[in-house]
């Protein structure tokens, strides 16, 4: 297991039983998981979902942040329009661990409506068991996050 981490995890309304059985499954590998997702199915809004997230990791209160909606696009644009979010839609093994590792990704979304419960459960683990690399990927976030190419 990777070093324990601090995660917070979020969803819309259409999420709830996913997001908690993720929220689970990650605090059964000893992170520390805070779920501030909705508790009802009544319709909200993906945007301030994410972006409360994003605002959480953003001050460092958080090491990570796990995001879901429908397809995990909405959510995961709210969260990038924080400051120092590096937030990826992924639905396979390969790009949650390369978000990671190559993008130093600070929080993961998914789409519900898009992936099983499963390969949900095994996106999670390769995002959070993979670390940045850093190298010649540092110089490229550090441009992600709008300083001059060197």
């Amino acid at each position: 297991m990777s070093t324990p981490k601090s995660i917070i995890i979020s969803s819309d309304h259409a999420d709830i039983k996913l997001r908690q059985t993720i929220a689970t499954h990650v605090e059964a590998q000893g992170h520390t998981v805070l779920d501030i997702g909705p508790t009802t199915t009544e319709s909200t809004h993906y945007p301030k979902h994410g972006q409360a997230a994003a605002e959480r990791v953003a001050s460092s209160e958080f090491d990570l942040g796990i995001l879901l909606c429908g397809t995990g696009q909405g959510i995961m644009m709210a969260a990038n329009k924080v400051a120092g979010i590096r937030c990826g839609v992924c639905s396979d093994t390969f790009s949650a661990r390369m978000i990671r590792q190559h993008n130093d990704a600070n929080m993961l979304s998914m789409g519900a409506r898009v992936i099983g419960e499963g390969l949900a459960l095994d996106v999670v683990d390769a995002f959070l068991s993979a670390d940045f690399e850093g190298g010649r990927h540092a110089t490229r976030v550090a441009m992600i996050e709008g300083e001059p190419a060197v």
